[in-house]
């Protein structure tokens, strides 16, 4: 298999789907940077600029996650010079009044706490380089966030979506397609879009997938999904393939890669034809398939790699959504619930 070029900046892609919504009102973000510290997206120091480069060789993060360590530390760049200091000369209480700015600015807890990571990370960064010599961040308690269970689709809400797309046209093929293939990957929505046709392999039914940080995996692919993506690249590729070279495989009708938003909206579409009632996103139906998963018996550490995840605590969450669902089916049933 060829080897993988960088992923490409999407045109006109959103917040990442993971970014969590504040919690008492909805707060655009570059709005917001430049209400609290008059942000401008050229401004930052060269350090931070030294950290993204790192972030992006060394650790080979992703786009999206390059994305958000500018952005937030951006706004803490700003948030010093309003109050007169460097990055050498930060200590604790600077640290500890940016996230209360952030709070008052109405950002939820998790927001918060992604703010601090960022920072943690770039501190981090500029003790190895011995740029300081004490992290103004270390003494900083993270807030504390409510866990919550994901959600996820039912078996029968599942069949429901995958028979939406008609498959007599080539975006019906596609649609099923990429649906079919979501639900058995359980691939992030990054993950998927980037996925090349010369990455999936029909005979031995698996998929190569390259995921957060460069790290690459294989997951298997069952029988549905293997004649789903068989029937598209037969019968409805090759109507949005102009010119025969595009190497990925989910094409949009220019002939292009789709993007994440392009695939959100197919998604939600499918979705509200389906009748499923709640909001539809990619992560719901990764959510779903790994919940299915271990409902039928699979175990934690095989999860853990189809989803590649990093840690196994991770993962750990799908064995909460069992218990609850554990939970339920006892009082449903049992005569002396």
């Amino acid at each position: 298999m060829p080897s993988r070029n960088k992923a490409e900046q999407e045109r006109g892609a959103g917040p990442d789907h993971n970014d969590p919504k504040p919690a008492t009102k909805v707060v655009n973000r570059k709005s917001f940077a430049g209400r609290q510290f008059g942000l401008d997206s050229s401004l930052g120091l060269p350090e931070i600029h030294d950290y993204l480069d790192y972030a992006r060789v060394e650790k080979g993060l992703a786009a999206n996650s390059i994305s958000n360590y500018k952005r937030d530390l951006n706004h803490f760049c700003e948030f010093l010079r309003s109050r007169g200091k460097g990055y050498e000369d930060t200590d604790r209480d600077d640290v500890r009044a940016f996230l209360a700015a952030l709070y008052r600015r109405g950002l939820s807890a998790r927001s918060v706490a992604r703010h601090l990571i960022s920072l943690r990370n770039f501190f981090r960064f500029l003790m190895q380089a011995e740029r300081i010599h004490t992290d103004p961040t270390a003494e900083v308690d993270a807030p504390k966030l409510e866990q919550t269970l994901p959600r996820y689709l039912t078996t029968e809400e599942v069949d429901a979506l995958l028979r939406q797309p008609d498959i007599s046209t080539p975006l019906g093929l596609r649609d099923k397609a990429m649906l079919e293939f979501l639900y058995a990957t359980g691939m992030r929505v990054s993950e998927l879009v980037h996925s090349r046709w010369s990455d999936f392999d029909s005979g031995l039914g698996v998929v190569r997938c390259v995921g957060k940080g460069n790290k690459e995996r294989l997951i298997p692919v069952g029988k549905s999904a293997l004649r789903a993506v068989e029937a598209y690249l037969r019968g409805g590729r090759s109507a949005f393939c102009k010119n025969g070279r595009e190497p990925f495989l989910f094409l949009n009708r220019r002939g292009g890669p789709l993007s994440r938003v392009g695939f959100w909206k197919i998604l939600a579409g499918h979705g509200r034809r389906a009748g499923i009632s709640v909001p539809l996103t990619p992560h719901l139906l990764r959510h779903s398939f790994a919940t299915h998963l271990l409902e039928r018996g699979a175990d934690l550490r095989s999860i853990q790699l189809m989803l590649g995840h990093s840690d196994i605590s991770t993962t750990q969450i799908y064995t909460h959504v069992l218990k609850e669902r554990l939970k339920q089916v006892y009082q449903t049933h049992h005569p002396r619930a």
